[in-house]
């Protein structure tokens, strides 16, 4: 496969809006992140995906867009971004934007236009259909609850909207809606980002009269399009949102023969605890094998042919340590185990804001705590529908909400966490008096230093980029052991990925020293080796 740049990068996601604000009025911004580029640097990112920053009413915090070639006032200007994007390169930073065309707001001047009547030359800019039997089209529904179509009285048809009713779905099937989106990207591009983080890019050849949502038989088409007009010749960074892919897919996708993306994320883990059949808010208890062996076939579907997105969080979900590892008595552990267990696997690492602290869910015990429209909605149609009660559906938005991941970055002990000297725009997680960044900083043994490690040891050892990845199977369920190999070099992981203790044998590697553990360690003995809970290590196999 020919090299990449970003094949040895780490990529840092940014949620801009809890990030750092830099001028008091509770919200974060461009110059707050600026602020910050010291801190990237010192934790070693190469690449920051900032979530939209453009132009928005903010119904889905900025994934409505009304203007793509302007900046939200609340962030700041375009020249704050053009600062942005210069002064961390000068960090060794280079900048991947949001892209989120599958819909824009309603706000946006095409819909605007659109809506006036049918003949406008907008109006096959979004996707219309005429009532059935006076109601809806059909029964598709929206993923933020309730019919997927809204009526508009002035034209007497129905628009189609899988998100909010305010983030109208755009019309790929019509040439110049996409040639304007291409030219959109490249106006980007020419500021000098490095590439794309495409929302739920599966859904854009979507055929809703056939009920095909994701994966319509023009998607790729599109994709293949998309690259050969955009940033397929300028060598950038793609990843694209796919729910809905299975490796194969992600192979379509992926392959560098098929000039598309380069790479997708992987999300199965996240529905472990989840009934097949049942919405996100509905949970069982975690399935924890489950987790390697997902895992375990991406890797080795993807080995040789493409490459994998590594993410434990974003900011559509939980905390890793809240879901998968332990809030109490072994967060520390359990957030080193987590970062060490994905991020020597093979492909692009992406670490969330506060990730690498160790940041928790916040719990809320109040429905006018709730910020995220999802959340807002789920509560009034779990509590009305009768499936939950209030407070059972309260515990459910603690547990799966997206706020969890949204509550200011926790810089310090001062008010607010050092967020913002005003009100913030979301409650501040009251653990940030002990779980915050000055702390983390201070303590040469925190999750923080664990996570530079990791990025100096993938910048030092190529068998962490380029090695072959191979699981063990002689291992409890719980235990998560695989080798990578590169020229001569071969690097075993293994992660104890529950509460209780476990035990390996591998007398194949006799005794080693670890090249990183989450427990302090002499020379391990892998014949017949307790694990304590949630401990992982690397060795470097001499």
């Amino acid at each position: 496969m020919e090299r990449k740049w970003w094949h040895d990068a780490v990529v840092y996601q940014i949620y801009p809006r809890s990030f750092q604000d830099s001028n008091g009025d509770g919200i974060g911004d461009l110059q707050g992140i600026i602020q910050r580029l010291d801190y990237l640097e010192k934790l070693g990112v190469d690449v920051v995906w900032l979530s939209p920053v453009y132009r928005s009413p903010n119904d889905d915090n900025g994934y409505d867009i009304s203007d793509y070639q302007d900046i939200m006032e609340e962030f700041g200007t375009m020249a704050d971004m053009e600062e942005l994007i210069a002064k961390a390169a000068q960090h060794g930073i280079r900048i991947v934007m949001d892209l989120v065309v599958n819909h824009s707001s309603d706000e946006h001047p095409w819909f605007i236009e659109a809506k006036k009547s049918k003949d406008n030359p907008y109006r096959d800019f979004y996707i219309w259909r005429d009532p059935v039997d006076g109601h809806e089209p059909n029964d598709l529904t929206a993923s933020f609850g309730g019919s997927a179509w809204e009526f508009d009285a002035t034209t007497g048809q129905y628009y189609l909207h899988f998100f909010s009713k305010k983030q109208p779905d755009l019309n790929w099937e019509n040439p110049k809606l996409r040639q304007a989106v291409y030219d959109m990207m490249n106006f980007w591009i020419d500021k000098g980002i490095a590439g794309f983080r495409m929302d739920v890019i599966d859904m854009i050849g979507k055929k809703p009269d056939e009920k095909i949502t994701v994966n319509g038989p023009l998607l790729h088409d599109y994709i293949k399009e998309m690259h050969a007009k955009t940033f397929g010749p300028k060598d950038l960074l793609t990843v694209g949102e796919t729910w809905s892919a299975n490796e194969q897919i992600a192979l379509q996708y992926t392959k560098p023969s098929n000039h598309e993306l380069s790479m997708v994320f992987q999300l199965f883990f996240t529905q472990l605890d989840q009934y097949p059949d049942k919405g996100k808010f509905f949970t069982r208890e975690l399935n924890v094998a489950g987790i390697k062996e997902i895992f375990d076939r991406w890797q080795v579907a993807l080995n040789e042919q493409s490459w994998n997105a590594l993410v434990w969080e974003n900011h559509d979900l939980p905390r890793a340590i809240s879901e998968y590892g332990d809030e109490g008595a072994y967060r520390i552990e359990s957030a080193k185990m987590l970062a060490i267990m994905l991020y020597m696997l093979k492909g692009v690492p992406y670490i969330y804001q506060g990730q690498e602290i160790g940041m928790t869910n916040c719990p809320i015990s109040d429905v006018s705590q709730i910020d995220d429209i999802e959340s807002i909605n789920a509560y009034r149609e779990l509590t009305q529908s009768g499936q939950m009660t209030k407070q059972e559906a309260l515990d459910a938005i603690n547990k799966k909400g997206r706020d969890n991941a949204r509550t200011p970055m926790q810089w310090d002990t001062s008010a607010n966490g050092g967020f913002t000297t005003g009100t913030p725009w979301l409650h501040v997680n009251p653990n940030y008096q002990t779980i915050n960044v000055k702390a983390a900083l201070e303590d040469q043994d925190s999750i923080f230093y664990t996570y530079q490690k990791l990025i100096q040891i993938r910048k030092q050892k190529p068998v962490v980029v380029y090695g072959d990845y191979q699981m063990l199977t002689q291992t409890a369920p719980e235990v998560y052991a695989y080798t990578r190999s590169y020229q001569g070099q071969t690097l075993l992981v293994v992660a104890n990925l529950s509460a209780k203790p476990q035990m390996i044998n591998l007398p194949q590697y006799g005794k080693q020293k670890a090249l990183l553990s989450n427990y302090a360690q002499g020379i391990i003995d892998l014949k017949a080796k307790p694990l304590k809970p949630y401990e992982a290590f690397v060795i470097e196999i001499k």
